[in-house]
């Protein structure tokens, strides 16, 4: 049996997608993990919400505003209310990332608030989980989840390799706990 992953996102300059896109690469990078992508403006479709409802594990992704998540990934959240009541994602996996412009932008916020959600709905959150002894990564020195830094340039240039290669590496734990206490919730 395969493990399920989704990775739902919002990204207005693209930076956040490119971070995802990472994320995707880590997860795929395990045997025995199948992987979709979700933008929260595909979520008027019935089955994109079905496709969340199956998963094993969601990823949840967005650009850090205002010292949280978009307004946009806020109102995906906000939308999940019916399945917050039926605990239709209770104690499925879940793990976030998020961008900001700055060095901190108040990063460590928008992943409280994704914790916080996936508390809310009973979810059982995936930390980080690389350490300092991992030259390269996690130089934004994350363990809620993971960070990444647009530094307010093009998506061509930024974020930087080492935080795409930290979404791998967090992409791959991910898959890892997902094959090990996610298979065969949803």
């Amino acid at each position: 049996m395969m493990a399920r992953v989704e990775i739902v996102f919002y990204s207005a300059m693209g930076h956040t997608e490119a971070i995802a896109q990472s994320v995707r690469v880590g997860l795929e990078s395990v045997d025995g993990v199948e992987v979709g992508l979700l933008r929260v403006d595909e979520l008027a479709d019935d089955d994109a919400w079905a496709r969340l409802d199956r998963a094993d594990a969601i990823v949840l992704g967005s650009p850090t505003y205002m010292g949280g998540v978009s307004a946009d990934f806020k109102r995906f959240m906000d939308q999940t209310g019916s399945r917050w009541y039926e605990r239709t994602w209770m104690d499925k996996l879940c793990a976030g990332f998020t961008v900001g412009g700055g060095l901190s932008g108040d990063k460590q916020s928008a992943l409280q608030a994704m914790h916080v959600f996936a508390c809310q709905h009973g979810m059982i959150w995936i930390s980080m989980g690389v350490g300092v002894r991992e030259p390269g990564l996690d130089r934004l020195s994350s363990s809620i989840g993971m960070m990444a830094q647009a530094g307010n340039a093009p998506v061509a240039e930024t974020p930087p390799a080492e935080d795409h290669a930290t979404a791998e590496a967090f992409g791959a734990r991910i898959a890892r706990a997902t094959l090990r206490w996610g298979l065969g919730r949803a």
